[in-house]
Formats: structure tokens, C-alpha cells, sequence
């Protein structure tokens, strides 16, 4: 498709009011699937039980769901969502084994799993490196299926497939979050032309979707906060959920820019990824109620969040049990069951 009319298709987009009862991206989406999404659109204008809560565990080989029983046992209820990556990305390997182990564990017992992959470079020549900070990489090469890089990428898209396809048969659904904060140059996928980037998000829809039946998956775009948030977005056909990727204490829309565009996308809007602090070295004292104070006041539309791990995250700063017993979270015991039979609704109410 050329730049122009996509453009046009995201002007388009803007201008539409938010729908909350949009279909998945997927047509062929499980009955799971389904049900996952139309909880998480019906969670807006609520009066409680509106924010499902989130926490960033672990890569690769190291995940375990030891950071969500941390968390447990220091509040007294454990966050609706886990989130994992499937990379070991310090060596360039997708390793699926035991996220996948700590996302079933979590499933089993009421949760929701969240997954990214920070992605190997497959333009490197040395691809047993990982290349993840590579910057200013052209893309194009991945989208000729003559090339050798198209071939390099197409084993890393199955090495992750593969783990996807194991969620899938355990009948886990995934938020599946790829090329995250890709409006940032710091990720070898990130500072596209736009138009190229939409093309490889919707070829690796398409292939998930169409040869590797993946309808367990719920699919996320997350630009990081600041510029060009919605210039990369690949069309309402190709994204179930809209976040943002925020590091900062203050919780505004001066503070977090580009926020505005994206909450005018007809799909549900949430913090992807939010760390207080900054991007580095955070000292691990921050006041979570400054967060849900925050979007509260400002960001009302939110309905799902995840902080990140180490001192960004729920076991080491401040008010951690006050935010999750917030009248306004979602928690792991707060959610339906994802049978897919029947509109879902919230445990107990």
C-alpha cells in the first residue's frame, strides 16, 4: 500500500470515535480470544473494577512467575497480568521453554499473559549476536522473499511461533505485543519509513495468522511515549489493543506525549509498559499512587497496565498494596473465566 493512503486510512482513523465493541483483529480468533477481548472493552466507564493490573516478570531462559508471588504475598493479590519476553536477547536466541511453563502456571489459575520478544537483528551476518541496538537499519530486505535476510527472519519468526503455538494448545491467550516503542530509534525495528514498518507488522500478521492458525493471539501496538505514536499504527484490522510504553513519575499528558492520538484509535488504551523514574537507573522509592491519581485524573480511558520489572516495578517502591486494592483495579482473583461461552463477566458481582 502506498504511504499516502495510509495516511489517509490513519487520518480516517482519528477522527473515528472510539468503538468499543470492534471485533478482534482476527476473524478466526478463539472463542477465548473473543471473550478475552470483549471483557477488556467493557471495562471502560465503569464505576470499580475497571484498570486490570499488570507486572513484567522476566526474558527468556529466566522467567518464572516468582515476581507475581512476591507481589502476592506482600499485598495480598496478585496482578491480573504477566508479562514475559520470549527473548534471551544478551546472545541473539528465542527461548520459549519457561516463559511458556510461568504463562500456563498463570493462566491456570485466572490470569492473562502478556508477550514481546525483543527480536534478534536478522540483517546481522552473525546472527548467534543479538544486534538489538542496531540503529538506522533498513527493513526492507525482510520483505523480499529472495533475499537472505528474508530467510534468517522467517526462522526467528517460527522459533517464536512455535512457543505461541504450545500456548495456543494449552488454550492460553496471548496480548501479543511485537515491535514495541517502533517510533523510537533504540531497537534495530524502530525509526521505519511507515510505511515499510506497516507492511512488516501486517506481513507477520498475516503469517501467524493465516499459516500458523495463532488465534489464540490478541494482537497489541505500543509505541513508546513522545513523537510519531500513531504514524507506524498498521490499521484496526491488524491491532485488538492500543498502549503506550511510559517511563516517568508524572502522569499527564505534558509528560507523556503523544498519548492524545493514540486514545482517539478505536481500541481499547492502556500503559504497555510503565516504569517511574525515566528509562535508566530508577531508585526504586516512587509513590504508585501517583500513577493511579494520574490516570484518574487524566487518562480515565485506561483500562489495563503493566509496570516493568527490577526497581521500575511492583515488589520495591511505594504504596504497591494501596494501588492494587485501588476500587479501580482489576487483579488476578477479579477476573472471569475465559470460556467463551456466554458474555463474560467479573467473578462475584
Amino acid at each position: 500500500m502506498r504511504f499516502a493512503l495510509t495516511v489517509l486510512l490513519l487520518g480516517c482513523a482519528l477522527s473515528a470515535p472510539a468503538n468499543p465493541d470492534q471485533p478482534t483483529a482476527n476473524p478466526e480468533a478463539s472463542p477465548s480470544a473473543k471473550s478475552v477481548l470483549k471483557y477488556i472493552q467493557s471495562l471502560r466507564g465503569r464505576s470499580d473494577k475497571r484498570l486490570v493490573t499488570g507486572q513484567f516478570t522476566d526474558y527468556g531462559s529466566n522467567a518464572s512467575t516468582r515476581i507475581m508471588g512476591q507481589i502476592e504475598r506482600q499485598s495480598g493479590v496478585c496482578p491480573a497480568i504477566f508479562g514475559v519476553d520470549y527473548a534471551d536477547w544478551h546472545d541473539g536466541s528465542i527461548k520459549p521453554a519457561a516463559p511458556n511453563a510461568a504463562a500456563i502456571e498463570h493462566w491456570r489459575k485466572g490470569g492473562l499473559v502478556t508477550i514481546t520478544a525483543h527480536f534478534f537483528n536478522p540483517l546481522r551476518t552473525n546472527v548467534n549476536v543479538s544486534g538489538l541496538r542496531d540503529r538506522k537499519v533498513d527493513v526492507t530486505p525482510l520483505l523480499d522473499a529472495q533475499s537472505p535476510a528474508h530467510a534468517v527472519w522467517m526462522t526467528e519468526l517460527d522459533q517464536i511461533a512455535a512457543g505461541l503455538q504450545e500456548l495456543r494448545d494449552a488454550g492460553v491467550v496471548v496480548l501479543w505485543r511485537p515491535f514495541h516503542e517502533m517510533n523510537g530509534g533504540w531497537f534495530w525495528w524502530g525509526a521505519q519509513k511507515p510505511g515499510v514498518f506497516i507492511r512488516l507488522w501486517r506481513e507477520m500478521f498475516d503469517y501467524f495468522t493465516h499459516e500458523k492458525k495463532l488465534n489464540n493471539l490478541l494482537w497489541v501496538y505500543g509505541p513508546n511515549h513522545g513523537g510519531k505514536t500513531v504514524d507506524y499504527y498498521p490499521g484496526d484490522s491488524y491491532v485488538d489493543l492500543v498502549g503506550v510504553d511510559a517511563y516517568g513519575d508524572t502522569v499527564d499528558p505534558e509528560h507523556f506525549k503523544g498519548t492524545a492520538e493514540l486514545r482517539r484509535l478505536p481500541k481499547p488504551f492502556g500503559f504497555s509498559e510503565f516504569g517511574p523514574h525515566g528509562p535508566v537507573h530508577p531508585p526504586g522509592n516512587y509513590d504508585y499512587l501517583r500513577f493511579i491519581n494520574g490516570v484518574e485524573k487524566n487518562f480515565p480511558e485506561t483500562v489495563f497496565f503493566m509496570a516493568w520489572s527490577v526497581n521500575w516495578g511492583l515488589t520495591t517502591n511505594k504504596s504497591v498494596t494501596e494501588l492494587l486494592h485501588h476500587p479501580w483495579m482489576v487483579n488476578r482473583a477479579d477476573l472471569p473465566s475465559w470460556t467463551g461461552s456466554g458474555a463474560p463477566g467479573a467473578k462475584g458481582r
